[in-house]
């Protein structure tokens, strides 16, 4: 009926009984959900959904309840700038994060949206208010990934300094906050032994059905069998 996570040395109960579990990020997140109640489309086609149906019908006794508040297009900054609306109210007691492939993207094509990097500083913020606004939350925080395919072909190089600096960024916020980390980047490049970049990621960046599958079996592996594990 609970869980428990350590958070600078101190051992913190989450009560998974009728758990609010949260999934915050951008269109990989997003999945083509709807913005109204409709239970047949509010947690989208990706792996929100997936992970949720696994776990709606294993906990289907504990009626968990399972929100998809990712936006495309999303960067950290516009996380952090909606998260009082789409994360405070709902009052979760979990919540998954993965964010970053639009900051890089529009720094590495040198958008005037990407002048300025701001995914640390932004992401750092929104961990310290959730922090302090909601010290008892369980926090899972997403490895940001991409493969060699699509529109990370022309400036590969580039594509993957970026993302590395954020995939490091991002382990670092994990340790440093109490988080749960899944790592997704060595998923999809041992997934290169079975089928070709795009048949994962079509343009090396969004995720295609099978792609969605590996983000859910990783994170339920992961997750599950953590402190933070969900039952």
């Amino acid at each position: 009926m609970f869980s428990f996570y350590i958070q600078e040395g101190t051992v913190l109960i989450m009560s998974t009984h009728s758990s609010v579990i949260l999934f915050q990020g951008d269109s990989i997140t997003d999945g083509g959900r709807s913005r109204n109640d409709d239970p047949n489309h509010f947690l989208g086609h990706g792996y929100a959904y997936l992970i949720s149906s696994k776990l709606g019908v294993e906990l289907a006794a504990k009626q968990p309840t399972f929100y998809n508040r990712g936006i495309s297009g999303d960067r950290a900054s516009d996380l952090y700038a909606r998260w009082n609306e789409d994360t405070f109210s709902l009052k979760p007691n979990l919540i998954s994060i993965l964010i970053g492939v639009n900051d890089a993207w529009r720094t590495v094509n040198e958008e005037p949206s990407g002048v300025t990097d701001r995914l640390g500083r932004a992401y750092r913020h929104l961990l310290e208010e959730t922090r302090e606004v909601m010290p008892n939350t369980g926090l899972v925080l997403m490895e940001p990934f991409i493969l060699k395919t699509g529109a990370t072909v022309e400036r590969w190089d580039t594509w993957q300094e970026r993302i590395g600096q954020y995939q490091n960024l991002v382990r670092e916020l994990a340790s440093e906050f109490g988080a749960v980390w899944v790592p997704l980047q060595q998923t999809f490049n041992d997934a290169l032994e079975q089928a070709d970049a795009a048949y994962w990621l079509w343009d090396g960046v969004h995720p295609t059905a099978a792609g969605h599958e590996l983000i859910a079996r990783q994170w339920l592996s992961v997750v599950q069998n953590s402190p933070l594990a969900i039952g």
